[in-house]
């Protein structure tokens, strides 16, 4: 007889494919239940993780209040860290010439606020791109992303001198507080470097260096050149 058997072939196409879609279903409620399951089991692991990162995160950006020093012809530290390079150097961009220059590295254990280390105003402030060399390195202050605050120094007025932010290798976001113009008190907070990095400060001739390589600085409070 004609067609025979057409209606229970159509019959059998949509049990299958209606009995594919259930296999797909409960293969997905399978693997949900399992995922589920693997994710209660480490759930103790995340949250730990979590709270571990979440207290790192509140330590590293941790924001003291410096005690700034009293008196007269002081310049500050302008980061917490170690003094691992006191020399002369060339700062062209705003001293326009020879200058004592102090680096200061930060690990990721130091505070990473950055301080005005003389009352002043902001005459600059120049972002340089670059690459990301260790902040361990000091050649990483020829090389690396950096931002350079140039101060008019309001004692001794006529001074200038000058901040650089550093990025490192982990630390690759500069976030200046300060604009050009701004009008700063000795220790207020001018940036924000996160996480290991270096401060450089650049001094004219006449002042007088008081730190040496090796020294632990806090910034806005260790003085670490006087003016002559």
């Amino acid at each position: 007889m004609k067609h025979a058997g057409k209606a229970r072939r159509a019959a059998l196409r949509m049990v299958s494919w209606t009995f594919g879609v259930l296999a797909l279903v409960l293969l997905g409620a399978l693997c949900a239940w399992l995922l589920g399951s693997l994710v209660l089991m480490l759930s103790t692991a995340f949250v730990c993780i979590w709270a571990a990162f979440a207290l790192f995160t509140l330590f590293f950006f941790r924001d003291p209040t410096p005690r700034v020093p009293q008196g007269h012809g002081l310049i500050l530290a302008p980061a917490h860290g170690r003094v691992d390079v006191v020399d002369r150097t060339t700062e062209r961009w705003f001293l326009g010439g020879e200058c004592h220059r102090i680096s200061i590295f930060l690990s990721v254990f130091d505070v990473h606020v950055q301080y005005a280390p003389v009352a002043g105003r902001v005459a600059i402030r120049k972002h340089t791109p670059g690459v990301y060399l260790s902040a361990l390195r000091t050649e990483s202050s020829s090389y690396n992303e950096n931002v350079l605050l140039g101060l008019d120094v309001n004692d001794p007025p006529g001074e200038r001198v000058a901040v650089r932010l550093i990025a490192g290798v982990v630390a690759r976001r500069i976030v200046p507080f300060v604009e050009a113009g701004e009008e700063l008190d000795q220790g207020d907070r001018i940036g924000l470097i996160q996480f290991g990095s270096r401060v450089e400060l650049y001094l004219p001739l006449r002042a007088r260096v008081e730190v040496k390589v090796g020294d632990r600085v806090r910034g806005g409070e260790t003085i670490v050149a006087r003016w002559e």
